[in-house]
Formats: C-alpha cells, sequence, structure tokens
C-alpha cells in the first residue's frame, strides 16, 4: 500500500497534524511525517516533493499557517496528490485557506477547511482506495456507522418531541 506523506511547514502545526496521523492509524494507512518550511528550506521541499513517489507515497498532506505556501511548494514538484490543510495562525487562519486554495492552473491542491486534518486524512484515504479494496470497505464500513449513530440520535429526539 502507498503511504501518505504528512508535511508540516512547522512543528507548532503537529497538534492539528496528529489528528490526520490517529485518521490514518484508524485506517492501518502507512505515513511518515517531516517538517519542511517552503520558506525556510525550499531546496528541501522540493528535493522531498521531487522523490516521493519513488519512496513510495501516494498522497502528500501539507499543514501550514500564515502564508502557507508549503502546499503549492510541494505541489509544483510532483505530480502526486496534494491536499493542504491551511493551519489555523492568525487572522483566524483566513490568510492560510485563501493561500493554500489560490494555485495557478496547472498546478492543483485539494484543501480542506482550516485546521482540517481529519478530513485531509479522509480524502488521502479515498484516494488511496481507488487501488486498495479493503480501503474502500472500511470507508464504506464507517460511513454507515456514522449514519447508523444519526438516526440512533434521531429517534431518541423523535421519541422524546413528537409524541
Amino acid at each position: 500500500m502507498k503511504k501518505v506523506a504528512l508535511v508540516m511547514g512547522s512543528d507548532s502545526d503537529l497538534p492539528i497534524v496528529e489528528k490526520a496521523i490517529d485518521t490514518l492509524r484508524q485506517y492501518a494507512v502507512p505515513f511518515q511525517a517531516h517538517v519542511f518550511s517552503a520558506h525556510r528550506c525550499p531546496e528541501q521541499a522540493a528535493e522531498f516533493a521531487k522523490n516521493a513517489r519513488e519512496q513510495g507515497v501516494g498522497v502528500i498532506i501539507a499543514a501550514a499557517g500564515k502564508a502557507a505556501h508549503l502546499a503549492g511548494a510541494l505541489a509544483a514538484n510532483t505530480t502526486l496528490p496534494v491536499i493542504g490543510i491551511p493551519i489555523k495562525s492568525s487572522l483566524d487562519g483566513i490568510d492560510a485557506l485563501l493561500s493554500t486554495v489560490q494555485m495557478p492552473s496547472g498546478i492543483p491542491v485539494a484543501t480542506v477547511a482550516i485546521d482540517g486534518a481529519v478530513n485531509a486524512a479522509l480524502l488521502s484515504i479515498e484516494i488511496l482506495a481507488l487501488s486498495e479494496p479493503v480501503l474502500a470497505d472500511k470507508l464504506a464500513a464507517a460511513r454507515a456507522e456514522g449514519t447508523r449513530k444519526v438516526l440512533e440520535k434521531n429517534a431518541a429526539i423523535e421519541e422524546k418531541y413528537n409524541k
């Protein structure tokens, strides 16, 4: 199975990124984690992205706040799918969101919500599930469990208020 690479612009992003790590672990998806700054070590970030496919990576998740150029810098150096997590650090994360989502044509970056690490992990799992049926089955089971929980809560509310 291909790995998911989680790349943070700073180790201060780790509390958010750990939510993605926990999700990947729940689905038994292999991953690796790194800190590469698009501004402070651009050569190393580019080199990582250029070699990620050969290292067994199937999807890259890039988490960064403020200027948040990391996802775009990585995407510019690979044809692997890149998912950006804008991190709330200033301006309520709007600056990071706009920096992550405003990529030029030809260099796509999928972007999740501000601090949306769980959805970034789930999207990476969905991408890997295109060639890993076991992941597709796990995703379907999780969705069914989510439906069951909501309908159970609905039944309780209906029982209490719809008499």
